[in-house]
């Protein structure tokens, strides 16, 4: 977490002051943790928008404090896994008994699922892995006390699956999703830059990874850098590398990544958070091959490959004056644009089954389905976190669900933001096309579910029956009996 936030230690604490002065209601968070460097980065994180942070250093001094009267207006609590002599999801639990209404955010340096899944089932309402970027703390903060938004299970949630690397990992049908996946895939094969952009959550860090590993680059080195979780004081170094005394504090050589990526990739995140200083000294390094580290009088010659995302257009960017044009024209190699999940609603149903899955892979989670009108809750969402906010509250479901199938009452926010579905309303259908259980959660008869998927097939490819044959793995003669097994009519 330092690591992430260390820019804040040089500013001073009057950012509280200055929110307090004009806010009419302080809110307050309490912090259980016992490292007061930590504590005083995340005070000033929080004092920035206004909040007042309260610190508790073990688990006998936070209980306490609820009884007290700043205790009584708490609006969230943070807790540190690593308090001593603590199990986090014991004082979670505990806490959460004492308090339920009261939101609960750990911080943990452990990408394990396991843990999320008990720290949620103890009562937690997100799940923070360090280092954790400010911005993504107060967006869990805004999220889990704001009362017009839904609480908990619309919120994001940091829990850590193991990203699949190559392309058929890349769920979707929809025309623009598949045509940015087919230049994706054509532009891996190169050596050229490549821009992602896309509204957060689309899916861009992963298909950089595809990419990556689809390229002729792939047994070579990678590295990702997300510009957002990096103190603007430090992306010169973290690129660039530095050599010792360059600034106060850089005691060794540092090999920038640019350099350590020689022969490689280089995945810029956020890229359109670059100041306008590096800008230009990474154009620079662009044009001329070579890498120079702060304070070195030498350079190095790299032979690099650049795969940059970004949540805003860059000629945006550049039309604004923020961004480096030159620079954008030289990450743009080739400009991909990854659509956001409401444009590609058809794909849901698809990546409701690919994400419980692998949800069902972790542990403590056991493999489950979605109903028809669960789907069509979901299809009728428009997702504004897109598929990583789908992702998130698939697997939020999945924790607390007591059977083997999610239906349309296992998202009650959803519910009751979308009011209620008709049964068999068009979202069941859109992008569904076979409907495999009953309203009441249980599987429909074989006989009908195949007699479905054959007509499905007809009409896909427009009653061509030997490929209807083919793409269904059975011979024209098998098909036929079937057709007049289950009474389907060949020209519906």
């Amino acid at each position: 977490m330092a690591s992430s936030l260390s820019e804040l230690e040089a500013r001073p604490d009057s950012a509280q002051e200055t929110q307090d002065d004009g806010a009419a209601v302080t809110r307050i968070v309490m912090l259980i943790d016992d490292e007061p460097a930590q504590s005083r980065l995340i005070s000033a994180i929080a004092a920035r928008e206004g909040w007042r942070t309260v610190v508790a250093g073990d688990a006998e001094t936070a209980i306490a404090m609820l009884g007290t009267r700043e205790g009584m207006q708490l609006s969230a609590i943070l807790l540190d896994q690593w308090v001593p002599g603590d199990d986090a999801c014991s004082l979670i639990a505990e806490l959460k008994e004492r308090r339920p209404a009261l939101p609960i955010l750990m911080l943990t340096t452990s990408a394990s699922p396991l843990l999320a899944v008990e720290a949620m089932r103890a009562g937690a309402s997100d799940y923070l892995v360090k280092p954790v970027s400010p911005d993504r703390l107060m967006e869990a903060l805004r999220s889990v006390t704001t009362r017009e938004t839904p609480r908990d299970e619309l919120a994001p949630l940091t829990e850590k699956m193991s990203a699949t690397l190559d392309f058929d990992a890349m769920i979707g049908t929809a025309p623009t999703f598949r045509t940015a996946l087919a230049q994706a895939a054509k532009a891996a094969r190169g050596h050229n830059h490549a821009l992602i952009e896309g509204e957060s959550g689309t899916g861009k860090e992963m298909l950089m990874r595809a990419m990556h590993a689809a390229s002729p680059r792939s047994k070579d080195p990678l590295r990702i850098i997300n510009i957002g979780s990096v103190p603007p004081n430090s992306i010169e170094s973290v690129l660039f590398g530095h050599e010792p005394n360059a600034f106060p504090g850089a005691f060794d050589r540092q090999i920038g990544a640019l350099q350590h990526c020689d022969g490689g990739t280089l995945v810029l995140d956020e890229v359109d958070r670059l100041n306008v200083a590096v800008q230009q000294r990474l154009r620079e390094a662009l044009e001329s091959g070579i890498v120079r580290p702060v304070g070195a009088t030498h350079g190095f010659r790299v032979d690099i490959r650049l795969l940059s995302a970004s949540n805003i257009s860059l000629p945006q960017l550049v039309s604004g004056g923020v961004f480096d044009g030159v620079l954008a024209d030289r990450l743009a190699g080739t400009r991909i644009t990854l659509p956001p999940l409401r444009e590609r609603g058809g794909d849901i149903p698809a990546l409701t089954r690919h994400f419980l899955s692998r949800i069902g892979e972790q542990p403590g989670l056991t493999h489950l389905t979605a109903s028809d009108s669960a789907l069509a809750l979901l299809a009728a969402y428009d997702w504004p976190g897109n598929v990583r906010q789908l992702q998130s509250v698939l697997f939020r479901s999945a924790v607390y669900c007591e059977g083997d199938t999610l239906t349309a009452d296992s998202f009650p926010q959803l519910s009751e933001m979308l009011g209620e579905l008709e049964a068999g309303g068009t979202a069941a259908h859109d992008g569904v096309g076979i409907m495999l259980y009953t309203e009441d959660g249980n599987l429909r008869p074989l006989e009908e579910i195949e007699a479905d998927v054959i007509r499905l097939a007809i009409g896909h490819y427009r009653g061509r029956m030997t490929e209807v044959a083919r793409r269904l793995g059975i011979g024209r003669s098998t098909l036929y009996r079937k057709l007049s097994d289950l009474g389907i009519d060949n020209a519906a």
